[in-house]
């Protein structure tokens, strides 16, 4: 069974016309991967960020967002990652999409142009109405917070 497809208006930016639009890896791959849209390399060092560009813009379903991911790969092998992650790419931003690198690594990292630096994860999403309560209804847990279900012991 394969997943439900989407049409989603995309736009590739002057800066991006030799790049490859978002596509996956794999059949299976739910993300879809961005390139990084610059005309030189960037060096990020140690500790710090960048914003690498993609080229691209989208207009999005109304009830719909882009997840911004990182590329474990990149996590793994050299600490890079997404300082806000996961990004979300609202409906009705219009602008290039953009992703902030952050190197966690020791070592000065260089963002390649065209390297594939992200992955982006079209979701669905529902709007929430408040109910405000006096009480929340009772569960096993209650308010158990931050390692209450055990790391060792998984529940039976």
């Amino acid at each position: 069974m394969s997943p439900q497809s989407l049409t989603i208006t995309i736009h590739r930016l002057p800066h991006a016309k030799n790049l490859p639009l978002p596509q996956a890896a794999t059949a299976q791959s739910a993300g879809m991967d961005l390139c990084a849209a610059i005309s030189n390399p960037v060096t990020i060092m140690p500790g710090k960020w960048a914003l690498i560009g993609t080229g691209i813009a989208v207009a999005l379903p109304l009830d719909c967002e882009a997840q911004i991911r990182p590329r474990s790969g990149l996590a793994l092998k050299n600490g890079v990652t997404i300082l806000n992650s996961p990004g979300t790419i609202d409906a009705d931003y219009r602008g290039e999409v953009g992703i902030i690198l952050i190197n966690h690594g020791e070592n000065p990292f260089i963002v390649e142009p065209g390297q594939r630096i992200a992955q982006m994860v079209i979701a669905t999403y529902k709007r929430a109405l408040w109910q405000e309560v006096e009480e929340l209804p009772s569960t096993n847990r209650g308010t158990g917070g931050f390692g209450s279900t055990g790391v060792n012991n998984p529940k039976k």
